[in-house]
């Protein structure tokens, strides 16, 4: 994992930095955590470690099995079917809202999200799947809407352990121009035409997505 830096509440610092490992693929889906090596790792006692975990399974990131002790959580068909559909729906309010409410400042930054995602690493997965989130939630940030943002932020950890465990991202040769197409929308404050080019987008990496767990959307 990325260097540990000891903050002034160690459990919170714990938890956000294994949180983060969880989201950012560093600890993959069906991994297990053992409370001593991550302890020694990080360098902290067993009981920040503890508490993280607690949280974090509470969260639905980790889940904890008897005498088989704690994984990251793998996502089933059903629940990915499931998360693809709301996220269809989420992802394309938050373009039209962003086409409409964004500022000056929104479009600098997702201008530079998108460019820093299409410049990454080909063979770098979890780097592009950081970079993809990164710029999902810069849309879903510039619609000023903080209900959205806020259900954005819980679907974002399922959607990034879907994405951790099928390693879809660079599955369709469509990736980029389906988000020039999302943000050039958004850029023209073209509501519907942004809404449409994040749902197309949704249902294209849905689609890979159940065809990787073996079902059909």
């Amino acid at each position: 994992m990325t260097s540990f830096e000891r903050p002034t509440l160690v459990r919170d610092g714990v938890y956000g930095h294994l949180r983060r490992a969880v989201l950012d693929g560093e600890i993959a889906p069906g991994e297990r955590l053992g409370e001593a090596e991550l302890g020694e790792r990080l360098g902290v006692s067993r009981t920040p470690i503890r508490e993280a975990i607690m949280r974090l399974t509470q969260e639905g990131l980790l889940v904890a099995e008897a005498n088989k002790g704690v994984r990251v959580r793998t996502v089933s068909a059903a629940e990915a079917r499931d998360t693809y559909v709301v996220r269809e729906e989420l992802d394309g309010l938050a373009a039209a809202l962003a086409a409409q409410a964004h500022s000056e400042a929104d479009a600098q930054t997702l201008r530079a999200a998108l460019n820093a995602l299409n410049a990454a690493p080909g063979g770098d997965y979890r780097e592009q799947t950081r970079l993809d989130l990164a710029f999902h939630q810069g849309v879903a940030l510039a619609a000023h809407n903080a209900a959205l943002a806020d259900l954005a932020r819980g679907l974002e950890q399922r959607v990034a352990l879907i994405k951790h465990q099928t390693r879809t991202y660079n599955a369709h040769p469509d990736t980029e121009a389906q988000h020039a197409a999302i943000l050039q929308a958004i850029l023209a404050r073209d509501a519907d035409t942004a809404r449409a080019a994040a749902r197309t987008h949704v249902r294209t990496f849905a689609a890979l997505v159940m065809q990787n767990l073996g079902e059909s959307i």
